[in-house]
């Protein structure tokens, strides 16, 4: 009996102690944010906060509690919260009725004097002041710098009376006419600031590109001197700062989506992103520009910094705009005068005055004391000696060697332009990027010389004649999630872009750098989509009552042809074209897409019917039923594409719906432009208009034999009616 006892008591405390190791497994498990997100708010009494720590209450750990666990809720403009979970806790949630999904709150990134000319909206385009004046841009960025010149409500009346937002910058950040709204999130994290004063400079790039002050006699000390402008000069700002010093998380992304809505802007423009495809109901600004879209907003979002490689982009939600950067027709040069006369042409935005006289040239091996003979050469971090580098220029093999000369305390730099880059940046000392066959003449001319000297002059500009040409730096489609829908959409301007700016930030890469401007030069994606809200914010101040896929399509459709020669990947780089704002404001036909469109499509990508009646708020949204021949290349998209089987003959059609926004009476033909061997037939092959927002159907077809893997066969459909001309690339790829 004794012994029985014994072991009865081992195996209660056995069970005791696996009891208790579950349990503190399960205290100690690291609790994450999470975004909680529950489609549309719903209709009629409801108390969304009650409702979001009710489900906590019964979702959180006997350790836990609602409120150490819960963060916020999105109340304004669609229904969700965030809250710390555990593995676990996710789970309970994710199953709960009413829950459309829930996700870790990631951390994302941020991804002009001469670019609205090259576009073709100059001072003289024709505009709708008045109406122009009512346009609200939501910039969800890093913040604003509001003292700029650029962002001066000198002339500006009281804001819209649609305008429902507040300006709570935080301390000493004051609105005004120009800047009617400031908010920022994120302010607890560390390291943070809890105003929506732009510290970075990015956000101030954006919001003057867009929307900025016409200001005269901008430049970067001296160069590209003219005038400042954005695509929309007269209209609001509202600064949303979501981003901080360690990134910008979903869970700010879509506070600010929630507040932005709600406040009454017209155009949301947004340039940050993850460089990662996510499911549209796990992608923050997916679910926020969806639920703009329903609110007749349309959302401009940066394709991303990923290029050249093919499937880069993760702006992939087919109801917002997706922009890549592309180059414009002023190009920055640098040259460096050798000791024997010769002048080698590079890249770099050097605003140093050009030397009167040459100084010593050593190669990085030859002041470095501490590093391999490699690192040495490469001028890497640590390796450049300060006393040996002091009163001459450095030759470093690295693209960025200047970032460790500068601090090294060397007069100037030298370094190779590989992998080679299309844009010149900012440098913080006289510098020049040579590509890799002048960064050898150079090193054979130091390796051969006894006393080798140079000078480095300051930058000057050229015309580009190959300009617009997309950035190798942009991220290309195919379009990870749906491939039969083109991402990007189109393509504007996105390198060397000359805009307001943040004192409290460096115009360089290097922290370093002792100096402060009020305008730079940036490139990126960023720098492009901007561009595309002006262009929108523009379109809309003669179309106040066209839809978001209204304005969207007279953008894409009015772009202007691109090169495929020039620039790698098609349209998975440029999408329609370049944008051309002018051409957008008379379109003649539209491509219409609203909710239901979108719903349909969703229903044809595998989504739950009960989990859009939530997204749409809708209850009585269904899906077809089975069997489903649709798919998302029938989403009345203003592009078309289609993935095919590879080595198979293809038959592929797609059914569109236009509606005519140009003459009241007219007639248009189908013309097809193709250089590949593919036959596509319209049907019918002409559309006739009897009456203003008049809707008319037709069918693509596309046949043709087997394309190889990783191909892609393009074309494009025009409508032409003789005085509008309405152009839709067509896509087939493996």
């Amino acid at each position: 009996m004794a012994k029985q006892a014994s072991l009865m008591f081992y195996y209660v405390f056995a069970i005791f102690i696996i009891t208790m190791s579950v349990m503190c497994g399960a205290s100690t498990e690291e609790k994450k944010a999470h975004i909680v997100y529950m489609g549309s708010l719903p209709e009629g009494q409801y108390s969304p906060l009650s409702h979001h720590r009710g489900m906590l209450r019964q979702t959180v750990q006997l350790d836990s509690s609602v409120e150490t666990s819960y963060i916020r809720s999105y109340t304004r403009s669609f229904n969700g919260f965030v809250a710390k979970l555990t593995d676990i806790e996710k789970q309970r949630l994710s199953n709960m009725e009413g829950v459309i999904s829930v996700f870790p709150s990631k951390t994302l990134q941020l991804h002009t004097t001469r670019s609205w000319d090259f576009i073709g909206l100059q001072e003289s385009a024709t505009r709708n002041a008045q109406a122009e004046s009512d346009i609200i841009i939501g910039l969800l960025d890093t913040g604003v710098w509001p003292e700029s010149e650029s962002f001066n409500d000198k002339g500006f009346g009281p804001p819209p009376s649609k305008w429902k937002g507040v300006c709570e910058g935080g301390q000493n950040f004051k609105c005004n006419n120009k800047i009617i709204g400031a908010r920022y999130y994120g302010g607890s994290r560390p390291n943070s600031t809890q105003t929506a004063r732009d510290s970075d400079g990015h956000g101030s790039h954006t919001a003057s590109t867009a929307a900025g002050n016409i200001v005269n006699n901008v430049s970067f000390f001296g160069l590209a001197q003219g005038t400042a402008k954005g695509g929309v000069p007269s209209a609001r700002i509202a600064a949303y700062r979501i981003c901080q010093p360690d990134g910008c998380t979903d869970a700010d992304i879509m506070a600010a989506f929630d507040d932005a809505i709600a406040d009454g802007v017209d155009i949301i423009s947004i340039s940050v992103g993850s460089g990662e495809a996510f499911p549209f109901f796990n992608d923050s600004i997916a679910i926020g520009a969806f639920h703009a879209m329903q609110k007749g907003i349309l959302t401009s979002h940066s394709a991303g910094n990923g290029g050249p490689d093919y499937g880069s982009t993760g702006s992939l939600a087919p109801w917002l705009i997706s922009v890549a950067a592309s180059t414009t027709d002023r190009l920055f040069v640098d040259k460096v005068v050798l000791g024997d006369g010769r002048t080698l042409v590079g890249k770099s935005i050097n605003s140093f005055a050009s030397p009167a006289t040459r100084f010593p040239l050593l190669h990085g091996i030859e002041v470095s004391r501490l590093c391999p003979v490699n690192d040495s050469m490469y001028c890497k971090e640590g390796c450049l000696d300060k006393k040996l580098v002091k009163g001459k220029y450095v030759l470093c093999k690295s693209n960025s060697g200047d970032f460790q000369a500068f601090p090294a305390g060397a007069l100037g730099a030298i370094v190779r332009n590989e992998p080679y880059m299309e844009y010149s940046d900012v440098v913080a000392l006289p510098a020049v990027l040579l590509r890799a066959k002048e960064h050898d003449l150079v090193l054979s001319y130091v390796n051969s010389t006894k006393n080798p000297q140079a000078s480095i002059l300051k930058s000057e500009t050229i015309k580009d004649a190959e300009a617009p040409t997309v950035a190798s730096f942009s991220s290309r489609g195919p379009n990870i999630l749906t491939p039969d829908i083109i991402k990007p959409d189109l393509s504007a301007p996105g390198v060397n872009i000359l805009a307001a700016y943040s004192p409290l930030s460096t115009p360089s890469y290097s922290i370093d750098d002792p100096r402060r401007v009020h305008y730079t030069f940036l490139s990126g994606t960023s720098m492009a989509c901007p561009h595309v809200s002006g262009a929108a914010a523009y379109v809309k101040t003669f179309h106040p009552d066209w839809s978001p896929s209204a304005i969207k399509s007279a953008l894409m459709t009015t772009a202007l042809p691109m090169s495929d020669a020039k620039s790698l990947g098609g349209e998975f780089a440029y999408g329609s074209g370049h944008v051309n704002p002018v051409a957008a404001v008379r379109p003649g036909l539209v491509y219409e897409a609203v909710k239901e469109d979108y719903i349909i499509m969703l229903c044809n990508i595998g989504y739950d019917a009960k989990k859009l009646q939530i997204l749409s708020g809708d209850t009585k949204t269904t899906c077809p039923k089975l069997p489903v021949t649709a798919s998302p290349k029938d989403l009345n998209y203003p592009s078309m594409a289609a993935k095919v089987v590879p080595a198979k003959p293809f038959n592929v059609t797609f059914h569109r719906t236009v509606t005519n926004v140009g003459s009241a009476t007219s007639s248009y033909k189908a013309k097809i432009v193709t250089n590949s061997k593919v036959n596509i037939k319209v049907e019918p092959e002409v559309l006739t208009f009897k009456s203003l927002n008049e809707k008319k159907s037709f069918v693509v077809s596309v046949s043709g034999s087997a394309l190889r893997v990783q191909s892609r066969l393009s074309a494009s459909l025009v409508w032409s009616d003789g005085t509008y001309s309405v152009r839709s690339p067509i896509v087939l790829h493996t």
